[in-house]
C-alpha cells in the first residue's frame, strides 16, 4: 500500500512547473462559438455565452429540454447530428462537452491553431478554461482553480455571491456613470482624481445617498 501510495503522489504532484492562465475578459460578442453536445454541461456553457452575446451553433444528435427551449425561440442553432470535423469551420470559440471522452478528442484533434478551444473533461487539452463567474451589472468576478477543482471554484463563487450582492451592482453601474460624468466636465487633473478615490471609498458606497454625496463632493471641490 506505500509503495502504491509513493508511486501515486509521484505521479499527481511532481509534474513538472505550473503553467499558469493569463486572465482576460473576452469579447465574444456576434461571434461564432460551436458546442459540441447537448447535455446539462452543454447547457450551462451555453448560458454563459447567451449572456456574453455569443452566435451559437450546437452540435449533438439529441439535446436537453431546456437546450430544445432555446432553440425554439430562436437563441441558437442546433446540428441533429455526430460531430465531424467540418463543424468547427468558421467557429472562433470551440466548447466540447459531450459525456464521451473519444467525441471529446476528436473535437481536440479538429481544432484548429487559431480556434479557442475548451475541453470540458480534459483541461490539459484546452487552451482556455471557462471560470465559475458572479455578475453584478458591469462587475464581473471570475474564480478558477485552473481546471484542478471547479468545485472549489463554485465554493469561493457562493462566498463572494454574499459578499458583493445585487446593490453592489447598482454601485458599480452608477461608479460608471459618474466616471463618464467627471471625464467630461471635470478638466482639473488633480480635482477628477479626488473625485474618482472620494466615490470609490467604501464608506462612500454604505451610506448609500450616491447622487446627494456626489453633489456635496462636486461643491466641495469646487470651493
Amino acid at each position: 500500500m506505500e509503495k502504491k501510495a509513493v508511486g501515486f503522489y509521484t505521479a499527481v504532484f511532481y509534474k513538472g512547473e505550473i503553467r499558469m492562465g493569463y486572465p482576460v475578459m473576452l469579447n465574444i460578442a456576434n461571434q461564432h462559438v460551436v458546442v459540441i453536445g447537448g447535455g446539462k454541461v452543454a447547457e450551462r456553457k451555453i448560458h454563459g455565452l447567451l449572456e456574453a452575446k455569443a452566435n451559437i451553433t450546437v452540435v449533438a444528435p439529441t439535446i436537453t429540454s431546456g437546450i430544445q427551449q432555446l432553440e425554439a425561440a430562436g437563441k441558437l442553432i442546433w446540428r441533429q447530428k455526430t460531430f465531424s470535423p467540418d463543424d468547427l469551420e468558421e467557429a472562433w470559440v470551440v466548447i466540447a462537452a459531450t459525456n464521451n471522452r473519444d467525441v471529446n478528442e476528436a473535437v481536440a484533434k479538429a481544432a484548429k491553431p487559431y480556434q479557442l478551444i475548451n475541453i470540458a473533461d480534459d483541461p490539459e487539452r484546452s487552451n482556455f478554461h471557462v471560470p465559475a463567474v458572479i455578475r453584478r451589472g458591469r462587475l464581473t468576478i471570475a474564480i478558477s482553480t485552473g481546471g484542478a477543482s471547479p468545485t472549489i471554484a463554485q465554493q469561493i463563487r457562493r462566498q463572494l455571491e454574499e459578499l458583493y450582492d445585487d446593490d453592489y451592482g447598482r454601485y458599480i453601474d452608477f461608479l460608471y456613470q459618474c466616471r463618464q460624468w467627471i471625464l467630461r466636465n471635470v478638466h482639473d487633473e488633480q480635482k477628477r482624481k479626488k473625485l474618482f478615490k472620494a466615490i470609490a471609498d467604501e464608506s462612500f458606497r454604505k451610506r448609500g445617498n450616491w447622487v446627494e454625496d456626489l453633489k456635496h463632493l462636486l461643491r466641495q471641490i469646487d470651493k
